[in-house]
């Protein structure tokens, strides 16, 4: 190539030598002379290079069956490529059009070499972001933090031109720049501080599988409460539920605790964990008359007998003196309700049968007593498990009275204090 260029831009020179057009006269024509040779045959060059391969990476892409050529495509990679070829034949050419200026020579040259450089890594990015988006598209690889990965590889890749354009502008070996960076190293690892710590998170994260793209996190130190988008060196982006987007520090997922539901969402059922107050003083045991009206409940019918008939057998076989509602066994207005809520919980078409279904009383408080309901619903999405929710609690306060309990409020008018 060397040749070619001499053959180009070496015979202006001696051309206008031979017209006695005097030394700096012929450098300085030769010069301007050479300069708009250089400008149109590089412009020519890169207009052939980028029709030539952006045309023949779009026919490639149309053919195959692949994607990556598609996303080579869309990311520009063919024409960033094509102003490496012209900016090449510019390189090789400087030292002989400047050969009579050897200062410029030398600013000139440094300057499209860092270019040269800078464009390099330009173009490896954009292969890089075309990698990424092909390795998202795979399921596999749709929840890993690829981003990640790709920002610690081109970090190196800068490190390592940074040195090059250094050693280029200051004249100075890749190896003594190298020596002199790892010198330096102390001072280059407390300013990337952050970045380090991001990478070995952003590492452990994806290697104990804490956290995917499309999770729902709840960070409460953050106010994050949404569905995971991004997560890179860096940070972890949330869209939380109302549309707003929390940043998180990729290290703060190691360091801090945080909520993932992602098992919750890969069970068979969303959790319903809620409770109401009882008053305590409406609890009391229920009179025979009491449990006859009651057997109208169907759901509560068929326990309401046999239970009747196993505490009767036991009162009578161990001469229990009923006159007084105290001795003996007896049957509780709070229990049947339990059993009833347990019924009805059973029944309802929108729980999870094979999972926990359970009624259960809690510690006693000064408010009252905690009745809980604790199951699981078989539909997990949001609008649909706060619909099921409240219908069972709907059904739930509206058959409190039924069983002569009332549920615990605070006072809140004067009317709470009238006798």
């Amino acid at each position: 190539m060397h040749k070619v260029v001499e053959k180009i831009f070496g015979w202006s020179y001696p051309m206008f030598q031979k017209w006695d057009f005097g030394e700096t006269l012929s450098a300085y024509a030769s010069l301007a002379i050479n300069i708009i040779l250089l400008t149109i045959l590089a412009y020519f060059i890169f207009t052939v290079f980028r029709y030539v391969l952006v045309r023949a990476l779009i026919v490639t892409a149309r053919r195959t069956k692949t994607r990556f050529d598609d996303l080579l495509v869309s990311n520009k990679t063919a024409k960033y490529i094509s102003h490496l070829i012209p900016l090449l034949f510019v390189y090789k050419s400087v030292p002989i059009i400047l050969e009579n200026f050897v200062y410029w020579e030398g600013v000139f040259g440094k300057m499209i070499a860092i270019y040269i450089v800078l464009l390099g890594l330009w173009i490896i990015k954009t292969i890089l972001h075309a990698f990424r988006d092909h390795l998202k598209t795979n399921p596999s690889f749709s929840d890993k933090p690829i981003d990640s990965y790709i920002q610690v590889i081109m970090i190196v890749l800068w490190i390592f031109g940074f040195i090059i354009i250094v050693s280029k502008i200051f004249d100075i070996s890749t190896n003594a720049m190298l020596g002199t960076f790892g010198a330096v190293s102390a001072i280059i690892i407390l300013i990337f501080r952050d970045t380090i710590l991001g990478f070995v998170a952003s590492v452990q994260v994806s290697l104990n599988d804490m956290v995917r793209i499309g999770d729902w996190i709840t960070f409460d130190k953050f106010g994050a409460d949404g569905d995971v988008i991004e997560i890179n060196l860096a940070t972890v982006k949330v869209r939380n539920f109302d549309n707003t987007t929390t940043t998180i520090p990729t290290y703060s997922l190691i360091s801090d605790s945080f909520r993932n539901w992602r098992g919750m969402l890969d069970s068979k059922g969303r959790r319903i964990k809620r409770h109401i107050l009882i008053k305590a003083q409406s609890i009391r045991f229920l009179k025979e008359s009491e449990l006859d009206e009651m057997k109208r409940i169907q759901l509560i019918a068929k326990y309401i007998e046999n239970r009747q008939s196993e505490i009767t057998k036991f009162n009578v076989g161990h001469n229990i003196d009923k006159s007084l509602l105290i001795n003996g066994r007896n049957m509780t207005n709070f229990g049947l309700f339990r059993k009833y809520i347990t019924q009805y919980l059973s029944q309802y078409p929108g729980l999870n049968k094979d999972m926990i279904l359970l009624c259960r009383q809690l510690q006693p408080t000064p408010q009252g007593i905690p009745l809980e309901i604790y199951t699981f619903s078989n539909d997990k999405r949001f609008e649909n498990y706060e619909y099921i929710m409240a219908d069972i609690f709907d059904h739930i306060f509206a058959a409190i009275p039924y069983f002569d309990l009332e549920i615990y409020e605070m006072p809140s008018g004067k009317n709470d204090f009238v006798n």
